[in-house]
């Protein structure tokens, strides 16, 4: 690492997203989780980190509180009042900027850079996006091109891809070193001892066709081995319509999601679920501590994805937890798990079967070190924090607010009707 990163002190502000709060024990809140692992990690290397969010929220450096409560959801109607808590949000975050204390801009979401951009430019604070979804998916690449393409002079934006394979999708604006992936609290996994022989096989991740629960049952069926199977099913009628299509293959349906998760969890809601008669079993939506247990537990996870997943959270929490991944070669896969290794990257049903057989001879240690030397929130923070120093040097940020207008001081407006 670079020796700027512990000498020069830097104030970053995270402007969190307000589909769920930004904190560590959610269940289904990948962006939120990461954002919190990014404010933990730069809190831990010792810069200012502000996290602009809900009050729901739990961070590790400053609170800066815009709107009370989170949305509570990452599908919900866009209604006024939604569109009226999200401008509040982003005003709020815009007049956080103009105080004139602020390095850098670190946000999630494309249109809230749309949002506030204008003004942005005006003080010359740099941001860094970190782009979440795939290139296909975003619907702004006529924005991008306007904030931040390589071949503009003047470029605010920076965008952070998650994976290799992401930055390969979007490599009109991604530079070659602003790849940096997601990290995690390692220590914060249990981790188990040596391979668990006789367990079940687990999949987690939200209830939709694109995650392939229908590939994890019908390869449990093959090899004739228990199935617990984690996720939020989301109101959208694609989803609702592939969970149906799910239920006649699944044995049993029970959620442990109140049970609470203590020294006794294995025995009491772990243990009569594998002595029980059904194989394929749906557990519900599980939060951050019952799921390492899951994990913890399981012979392997399985991550049968059916397309580009720019990264995923899934096979790092698994091997942090020593429990192998056998995932198919679809979007970062490879980027994550090394095969024969950690688990199993394979291209088709029969692969996977084969992998099943081979997965005893994984050993826990390595899965665990493997995250922990790749994707832990400290590697995850010192890449960030080096592309922040990188883009703030360019930027000669001394004299950012030498034009500020007192305009910008004015207080965030309770009755924005700026529809993002």
């Amino acid at each position: 690492m670079t020796t700027n990163i512990r000498q020069r002190r830097l104030t970053v502000l995270n402007v969190g997203t307000l589909n769920q709060p930004i904190r560590p024990d959610l269940g289904y809140a990948p962006i939120e989780t990461i954002i919190y692992n990014i404010d933990k990690g730069l809190h831990c290397l010792g810069h200012r980190s502000i996290v602009a969010c809900s009050g729901d929220s739990i961070v590790a450096g400053e609170h800066y509180v815009t709107v009370d409560q989170s949305i509570g959801d990452y599908w919900s109607d866009n209604t006024r009042k939604r569109r009226q808590t999200m401008n509040m949000h982003l005003s709020r975050v815009l007049y956080r900027a103009t105080i004139g204390d602020i390095d850098v801009i670190h946000m999630h979401d494309a249109k809230a850079i749309e949002f506030i951009y204008d003004s942005v430019f005006n003080m010359h604070i740099p941001i860094v996006m970190t782009l979440h979804v795939s290139a296909e998916d975003s619907l702004l690449e006529g924005a991008y091109q306007r904030w931040c393409s390589p071949s503009l002079s003047s470029s605010l934006v920076y965008c952070a891809a998650i994976s290799e394979y992401q930055k390969r999708q979007y490599n009109y604006l991604v530079d070659a070193e602003n790849v940096v992936y997601h990290g995690i609290d390692v220590e914060g996994y249990p981790v188990k001892e040596e391979p668990d022989k006789g367990s079940y096989l687990f999949t987690i991740g939200r209830i939709t066709r694109d995650k392939g629960q229908d590939k994890a049952i019908e390869l449990a069926k093959k090899v004739g081995s228990k199935l617990i199977i984690a996720g939020c099913v989301q109101n959208k009628p694609a989803d609702r319509e592939y969970f149906a299509s799910l239920k006649n293959s699944v044995d049993l349906l029970v959620h442990v999601d109140r049970c609470p998760v203590d020294n006794d969890y294995y025995e009491r809601t772990i243990r009569p679920l594998l002595h029980s008669d059904k194989q394929i079993i749906y557990i519900g939506e599980i939060n951050s501590e019952h799921k390492k247990q899951w994990y913890r537990h399981a012979r392997a996870t399985l991550f049968p994805i059916q397309w580009g997943e720019p990264f995923g959270l899934v096979p790092i929490e698994s091997m942090a937890c020593g429990t192998p991944v056998i995932a198919f070669n679809r979007g970062a896969v490879p980027e994550i798990i090394v095969s024969g290794k950690t688990g199993f990257v394979v291209d088709s049903m029969d692969a996977m079967i084969k992998a099943v057989g081979l997965i005893d001879s994984v050993g826990p240690d390595e899965c665990r070190r493997h995250v922990q030397d790749h994707f832990s929130i400290k590697s995850m923070a010192y890449k960030y924090s080096e592309l922040y120093h990188k883009i703030i040097d360019s930027h000669k940020t001394s004299e950012r607010c030498s034009g500020l207008s007192l305009d910008y001081r004015s207080k965030p407006n309770n009755h924005v009707t700026i529809t993002i």
